[in-house]
C-alpha cells in the first residue's frame, strides 16, 4: 500500500500545481484586462470632452449644449432623443438647424454627460418636468418648437400638455404612439420582453463588464458593417459605456406604459404647425415573420402615425422612404428641413397673433 499510496500523492500534487497554475493565469489575465480598460478609459476621456454645459435642476446637473443664434421672439429649437441614444445622436442635425435658429440638445438624467437622476421613477411627466427647469436654469426662454424622436415623442407631447403657452410647434420623428403595442403580435412582445430582460442581464455584468473591458469588446462586436465614421461610433459607445446609463435607459423602459398613460392624458396642440416624420424602410426583427412585420409597419404608417399629424388642426405626416427607424442618423437634412418649416410656420403665426390680439385671447380658451 505505501509503494501505491506515493505516486497518488505525486499526482495529486501535480495536479493541485496546475490548477493553482491556471488560477495564477488568469488573474494575470484579469489584471492586464483592467489595466488596459483602465488606459483605455482616460484615453476616450480625453478623446471625447463635454459637449455643452452642466446645468443645476434641484440637487443633480444636466448637460445641454446650445448652438445657433438666438433670435428676439423666434423660438428655439428643443431637441429630444429616444430610448438609449445621449445628446450626441443629434450631431448630424444640430448644426444643420444652428443655421437659421438656436438649437439645444440635451443629455436626459444618466444619460450621456448629465449626472444620475435623484426621482428615478422615469416617466414622460417627470422627464418633461426636469427639461423645463434645465431651460429655466439654462436661460433658454420660450417659446419652443420642440423636436422627439421615438420615446422622445412621449416626453415632448406631455411638455405641451404642462405648458401650452410656451410651445410655438413640434416635429415627431417617427415616434413612438401609446397604443402601439393593442397592434402588436405576441411574437413582438416577447421580443420586447426579451430585449428588456437583456437589459436587466447587461445592468447586473456592468460591475465586472466595465473594469475588465468586455462591455467595450461587446460595442464593438454589435456594429456590424454601419457607415457612420469610427470616431462617432466610439463617442457613443464611450457614453453608452456607463452603468449610469443602462439604469436610467432601463428605467424608462419599466414605466413605458405609464408614460403611455401619460401621454394620452396630454391633449393635443390646437392649431399649432405639427410635422410627423414616419420611417418608410422596415428594420429586421429576428425570429419575427416578414409578413407580421408588414403588416405592422403598413398599421405604423397609415394608422398610428398620421393619429399623431392629428393632434393639430395644421399637423401633416411626411414619410421618410428612404430611412428606417433612426432618421436622425440616415436622413438628417429631412428633420432640419421639416424643423425650417415648423419654425418658420411658427413665426408666421406668432406675427398673426400679435396683430390680433382678440384671435389671441380665443386661441387661449381653446
Amino acid at each position: 500500500m505505501t509503494v501505491v499510496a506515493a505516486p497518488r500523492r505525486t499526482w495529486l500534487r501535480w495536479l493541485v500545481r496546475i490548477a493553482l497554475g491556471g488560477l495564477a493565469l488568469v488573474v494575470l489575465l484579469l489584471i492586464a484586462a483592467v489595466v488596459r480598460e483602465s488606459f483605455a478609459s482616460r484615453a476616450d476621456a480625453r478623446r471625447f470632452p463635454q459637449q455643452g454645459r452642466s446645468v443645476d435642476v434641484g440637487g443633480f446637473r444636466l448637460n445641454i449644449d446650445c448652438t445657433g443664434t438666438a433670435i428676439p421672439g423666434a423660438p428655439a429649437v428643443i431637441l429630444e432623443s429616444g430610448l438609449g441614444v445621449p445628446a450626441i445622436g443629434w450631431k448630424l442635425v444640430q448644426p444643420g438647424i444652428a443655421k437659421f435658429a438656436r438649437v439645444c440638445s440635451y443629455d436626459r438624467a444618466g444619460y450621456g454627460w448629465s449626472d444620475p437622476p435623484i426621482v428615478t421613477h422615469r416617466t414622460s411627466l417627470q422627464v418633461a418636468k426636469e427639461l423645463h427647469v434645465l431651460l429655466q436654469n439654462a436661460s433658454v426662454p420660450p417659446p419652443y418648437v420642440l423636436v422627439g424622436h421615438s420615446l422622445g415623442g412621449y416626453n415632448i407631447r406631455v411638455f405641451n400638455g404642462q405648458y401650452p403657452n410656451e410651445v410655438a410647434g413640434a416635429v415627431f420623428v417617427d415616434s413612438s404612439h401609446p397604443d402601439q403595442l393593442r397592434y402588436m403580435t405576441p411574437q413582438m412582445k416577447k421580443l420586447m420582453d426579451d430585449q428588456l430582460k437583456s437589459m436587466r442581464l447587461l445592468q447586473e455584468l456592468m460591475p465586472i463588464g466595465l473594469p475588465t473591458g468586455a462591455i467595450r469588446a461587446f460595442q464593438r462586436s454589435q456594429r456590424g458593417d454601419s457607415k457612420l465614421p469610427p470616431d462617432f461610433l466610439d463617442e457613443i459607445d464611450y457614453l453608452q459605456r456607463r452603468k449610469a446609463f443602462v439604469d436610467a435607459m432601463v428605467a424608462e423602459l419599466d414605466v413605458f406604459d405609464e408614460s403611455a398613460q401619460e401621454t394620452r392624458d396630454s391633449g393635443n396642440f390646437g392649431d399649432k404647425p405639427l410635422i410627423v416624420l414616419t420611417a418608410g424602410k422596415q428594420i429586421d426583427a429576428p425570429g419575427i415573420p416578414k409578413k407580421t412585420l408588414d403588416d405592422f409597419q403598413q398599421t405604423w404608417i397609415h394608422t398610428l402615425q398620421p393619429q399623431i399629424a392629428q393632434l393639430s388642426s395644421k399637423g401633416k405626416q411626411q414619410i421618410v422612404s428612404n430611412s428606417d427607424h433612426m432618421i436622425p442618423i440616415e436622413q438628417p437634412q429631412t428633420i432640419v428641413d421639416a424643423v425650417r418649416d415648423v419654425v418658420q410656420a411658427a413665426q408666421v403665426q406668432q406675427n398673426q397673433v400679435q396683430q390680433n390680439p382678440i384671435q389671441q385671447n380665443q386661441a387661449s380658451q381653446k
